[in-house]
């Protein structure tokens, strides 16, 4: 099969597409046709050296596909409840990039129906990471606030839709009028443009210094404090990326006086077992919304296999919304 192959840790241009063996398909796994791959931040990072796969997991980038199952591994039988042929959508602890890859059967999800096999692909890594950390973790529930920042990502368009959908008011922040314009859409009540004002300073006026209950933050180090003063009693902030760094001078005082929580995780470094857990939440708490047309995966762009360069060059602009899929 073809794959994208990381020959060295570098820029976008040390992916090359290659011919390679095809994946070895273990006992409980079951073997993909790729239909499409999504795009992640964490790609980029496994490309520059930083983000290495679990151990037993492809070394090829990639961490959630669309595709066709045509092959079982020796425990899954037909009807269990999958078959040959069935339409798939899944996380994976790397390989997407490809042509074929071999994946859990415990960590499938069945294509949701009215959402094309293509766009399926832009689901799984947005919905297990927004749910297993904002719902499953912080415990985000119905009538309160959440504010998300990085709007217009991937996470950020699922986050925004999901959380309308369970009645919960929606802060976001981006970089850019079309983006906030775009969230505005998605359903987001406050849209702060971050490059503009301070956005701390318009969550506390937008709710009467009341702060929100849940924060999901990509940053990390620079938006630590401004987060903090952000958050109402009992608030609960959830770190999944450090792009803002990893290290801040912090004034402790608000964890106390407010009773706050600071709660961090990935996804690709989860155990199976966890995942299959995850995966099952999903399919129970996101599927019927997504069915029922009030979330949709929002695909910015498509570039095929062998244009996986210049697809990581538009990721790390950030200036897409949404997702950007890979076709073999």
């Amino acid at each position: 099969m073809k794959a994208v192959v990381i020959t060295e840790s570098g820029g976008p241009e040390v992916l090359q597409l290659k011919e390679v063996e095809d994946p070895t398909v273990g006992d409980d796994e079951v073997l993909i046709k790729v239909a499409a791959a999504g795009l992640n931040r964490a790609d980029a990072y496994q490309r520059e050296g930083g983000h290495p796969p679990p151990k037993g997991c492809s070394p090829y980038p990639g961490l959630e596909v669309s595709g066709t199952i045509v092959s079982f591994g020796r425990n899954v039988s037909p009807g269990s409840p999958w078959n040959i042929g069935d339409q798939v959508c899944t996380l994976l602890g790397g390989g997407g990039y490809a042509e074929k890859v071999a994946v859990p059967a415990a960590q499938l999800l069945p294509v949701p129906e009215g959402v094309s096999l293509r766009d399926a692909a832009c689901i799984p890594e947005v919905a297990c990471t927004v749910w297993s950390t904002v719902f499953m973790t912080s415990h985000l529930s119905p009538g309160e606030s959440f504010l998300i920042h990085g709007g217009s990502s991937g996470i950020g368009t699922f986050a925004i839709q999901i959380s309308k959908y369970l009645g919960i008011k929606v802060f976001v922040t981006a970089g850019s009028e079309d983006k906030l314009q775009a969230c505005k859409d998605l359903g987001a009540d406050v849209c702060i443009n971050y490059k503009k004002e301070d956005f701390a300073a318009r969550i506390k006026e937008e709710t009467e210094g009341k702060g929100v209950d849940v924060i999901l933050d990509n940053m990390g180090g620079s938006y630590l404090q401004r987060n903090l003063d952000s958050l109402s009693i009992d608030g609960r902030l959830f770190i999944l990326g450090f792009q803002g760094g990893t290290t801040a001078e912090l004034n402790l005082s608000p964890l106390l006086a407010k009773r706050l929580t600071i709660q961090a995780a990935g996804m690709r470094a989860r155990s199976p077992e966890n995942k299959a857990k995850i995966v099952k939440e999903v399919e129970k708490n996101v599927w019927p919304a997504i069915v029922a047309g009030k979330v949709k995966p929002i695909v910015y762009k498509t570039f095929p296999l062998a244009e996986a360069a210049e697809a990581h060059r538009l990721l790390e602009t950030s200036s897409h919304v949404g997702k950007l899929l890979l076709i073999p």
